[in-house]
């Protein structure tokens, strides 16, 4: 599902993105929810500053924001493993970021869009800005994200991997 978020574009960089567990919703711009399993329910929101993901199961609650917060350090963790977590067995994260070109970055964002047809996929572009978007797929209680950064020309990419209990 595709969405113009309705809010304008600020200039940032993957440089300014934190990543946070377990922080409440975050005022949400646009949402798609999801069952994912019998007993379980994966909520994809798009932020004005990137994005959250809320994942509900019998046995708790996990959320998961990579955005701009102001309360939170700056940077994202390559790589993040818990087995600590109420509603998982096993968590994992990982981020990396692609710095391209502008004809490369523009190519790639131009494949992203072709997932924006898909039931699984939460993608918000913003007005007067259309290679800045923000895109949260999700599979399961598996999901990955783009967020698409124009005049930087930087790609962040992650991917989350939840085993439930």
């Amino acid at each position: 599902m595709l969405v113009t978020l309705d809010t304008p574009y600020a200039d940032t960089t993957a440089a300014d993105l934190c990543f946070a567990l377990d922080l409440e919703a975050q005022p949400a711009l646009s949402f798609l929810d999801l069952t994912v399993a019998p007993d379980c329910r994966l909520q994809l929101r798009l932020l004005g500053a990137s994005h959250q993901v809320v994942l509900d199961t019998p046995a708790g609650r996990l959320t998961e924001t990579v955005a701009c917060l102001p309360s939170a350090p700056a940077g994202l963790p390559d790589q993040v493993t818990s087995a600590a977590l109420p509603a998982a067995t096993r968590y994992t994260f990982r981020a990396t970021i692609q710095r391209l070109p502008v004809g490369a970055f523009r190519a790639e964002v131009t494949r992203l869009r072709g997932h924006f047809a898909d039931t699984t996929v939460l993608a918000g572009v913003f007005p007067g800005s259309p290679d800045a978007l923000t895109l949260i797929a999700a599979r399961g209680t598996a999901w990955w994200t783009v967020h698409a950064y124009p005049q930087s020309g930087e790609l962040v990419h992650t991917a989350t991997t939840v085993r439930v209990t």
